[in-house]
């Protein structure tokens, strides 16, 4: 890695680690905000959490071909003011109307600005070092939504609006503070794997066209919506359903395990990536479908009613603080790895069809709620056979990679020349030959 890249790399984090700071004040009172503080009831609250998830689903599509063509850049700009726009909307407004608009501003803001910094990290690493970036953005992300929670929970007074108000505006400003920093970054030229896809004349095409004729890629996209609709998808929605409804669990111990779950996290990244990180990404991700079929099996003992309401407790804690760990672990091998499988100048393109994928699983989520509630024992029979699904998916898409796709610390990255120069590692695998390119020419400063 250059210096130009550690230094654009050090400066992407520290803007995603202040938004994630910014978003914190707000995503854990926003429904209060919404029902309760304008007034506006449950159903509205419950709209403007869809009016994230369309939003989302209606710009990512579009996303990836304005990210390869325009570069990141611009991008995480343009999605910062708008998020900031809809931020400060949102503190201010009363009806129902306004608020929806203010969502959809913020949701869409929000969901552009995440493959965008993912392809901005891609840029700024080698695939030696991109697992461990991803890793620190992912600690970062956590450590910034837990302290703003934190404190916006001290700030916030249901009896004054204007708290909220504070809170929202907060956030505006951490949205235009992550632009001000991108647009001091000096970024690289895009690295890449070169002929991730086989060049085949009878599959030309670009774009959309082009992703879905890489099965490997459509199996990755696969496996990505099965994991965060058994996970992030039930956080919020049928897990906690499960909870209260079968465990009996207290809202107060619902907070609790969230807290548990970004605790494990922020303790265990670091630890956990230095086992995964000289491993076989599959491998690491089979093994994450181990042990969250473990925690839905822990969560139905919370819910079985055998034990005392302290052991039910602990018990729910202990599922999501595994979910936790398990989260650690997939940080530095899904981003990572949908970087090494796109083709050069598809980056954006493939980063945001992640993202338009873990949208879709997240608003899917809530289907959970009733089989959480109405069969609970039910309910985690399915998320035991879904986990031991990734579990399989997982061993099968790591059949369809290339050795450095599988283990990045197998590339053998040079240093980049000032002039130009390439890093390569070439490795053959499953019919594929890929060459690890990170390119060091055409600076662009931004």
């Amino acid at each position: 890695m250059t210096k130009v890249m550690g230094a654009a790399m050090r400066r992407i984090q520290a803007g995603n680690a202040l938004t994630a700071f910014g978003i914190g004040f707000t995503v854990p009172f926003l429904y209060i905000y919404v029902a309760q503080v304008r007034e506006l009831g449950s159903m509205a609250a419950t709209s403007a959490f869809v009016a994230f998830a369309v939003s989302a689903l209606i710009a990512l599509p579009f996303t990836g071909r304005v990210i390869d063509r325009r570069g990141p850049v611009p991008v995480v700009i343009g999605a910062a003011v708008v998020a900031s726009a809809g931020a400060l909307a949102l503190g201010l407004s009363t009806g129902i109307v306004p608020i929806l608009l203010s969502a959809l501003a913020l949701g869409a803001g929000q969901a552009v600005m995440q493959p965008a910094l993912a392809t901005m990290i891609v840029w700024c690493s080698t695939p030696a070092t991109r697992t461990r970036s991803f890793a620190l953005q992912f600690f970062m992300q956590n450590l910034g939504l837990g302290i703003g929670g934190l404190i916006g929970g001290q700030i916030v007074d249901e009896s004054r609006p204007a708290s909220f108000t504070l809170l929202f505006g907060i956030e505006a400003v951490m949205f235009l503070v992550l632009a001000g920093v991108i647009l001091t970054v000096r970024m690289p030229h895009a690295p890449s794997i070169k002929d991730a896809v086989p060049k085949d004349p009878t599959r030309s095409g670009s774009g959309w066209t082009r992703l879905v004729q890489h099965k490997t890629m459509v199996q990755l996209l696969v496996l990505g919506f099965v994991i965060f609709f058994a996970c992030y998808g039930q956080f919020e929605s049928g897990l906690a359903a499960f909870g209260t409804e079968a465990a009996r669990i207290s809202p107060s111990t619902l907070g609790f395990a969230l807290a548990a779950n970004t605790g494990a996290i922020v303790l265990a990244q670091f630890a956990v990536l230095r086992l995964v990180e000289k491993r076989r990404r599959s491998r690491v991700i089979a093994l994450v479908g181990l042990i969250w079929t473990v925690a839905w099996l822990i969560a139905g003992f919370s819910g079985l009613g055998h034990g005392s309401a302290v052991m039910a407790a602990a018990a729910f804690i202990t599922t999501y603080a595994l979910f936790g760990i398990g989260e650690a672990m997939l940080s530095p091998t899904l981003a990572p790895l949908v970087a090494d499988l796109a083709p050069e100048g598809s980056v954006g393109q493939y980063n945001s069809a992640f993202a338009l994928v873990k949208q879709l699983a997240l608003a899917l989520g809530p289907l959970g709620v009733p089989l959480g509630a109405g069969a609970p024992m039910l309910y985690v029979a399915v998320f035991v056979l879904v986990s031991l699904g990734i579990a399989r998916l997982a061993l099968r898409l790591g059949a369809q990679l290339s050795p450095v796709q599988d283990r990045p610390s197998l590339a053998k990255a040079e240093p980049v020349a000032s002039g130009g120069a390439k890093a390569t590692a070439g490795v053959a695998g499953a019919g594929v030959p890929v060459g690890a390119a990170v390119v060091g020419a055409d600076r662009v400063a931004a």
